[in-house]
C-alpha cells in the first residue's frame, strides 16, 4: 500500500484527508513543516500533500528542502492551499511542487487522479 504524508496544520483538513484516503493508502500526518520534513526524511513517502501556509517553515520551504535532498528529491509533493488567485498555481509549480490542489477538497476524484498520476495509484 502506498504511503502518503500529509503536512497540514488544520486538524479539520487532516481529518477530511484521512477520511478520503485511509481506505486506499497508509496516511502519516504532521502539523508543522519542520515535523513533516523530518518524517519524510526519516521514513520516506510515495507522495506528500503539503499545506502552503504552515507555522514555522512554510510549504514552499518544505518542498525546496525535499527537492534539494538526494534522498527525497524524487518524492512528488502536491501543494494544498486555499490560495486560488490567478497565478498561484504557476507560482507554486515554479517553487517546486509537482501539482496543486485547492482547499477545501470538494472533488475527491481530482485528488485521486493527482495521486494516481504522481504516485502510481493506491496499491493495496
Amino acid at each position: 500500500m502506498k504511503r502518503i504524508v500529509v503536512i497540514e496544520d488544520n486538524p479539520d483538513n487532516r481529518l477530511l484527508l484521512r477520511a478520503i484516503l485511509e481506505d486506499r493508502f497508509i496516511i502519516e500526518e504532521y502539523e508543522t513543516g519542520t515535523d513533516g520534513l523530518a518524517g519524510v526524511e526519516r521514513d520516506g513517502a510515495d507522495l506528500v500533500l503539503c499545506d502552503v501556509s504552515l507555522p514555522g517553515i512554510d510549504g514552499v520551504e518544505v518542498v525546496r528542502r525535499l527537492k534539494t535532498n538526494p534522498a527525497t528529491g524524487r518524492i512528488p509533493v502536491v501543494a494544498l492551499t486555499a490560495h486560488a488567485m490567478d497565478g498561484d498555481r504557476d507560482r507554486f509549480l515554479a517553487a517546486g511542487f509537482d501539482d496543486y490542489l485547492t482547499k477545501p477538497i470538494v472533488d475527491e476524484q481530482l485528488l485521486f487522479d493527482v495521486i494516481d498520476r504522481l504516485a502510481g495509484g493506491g496499491g493495496g
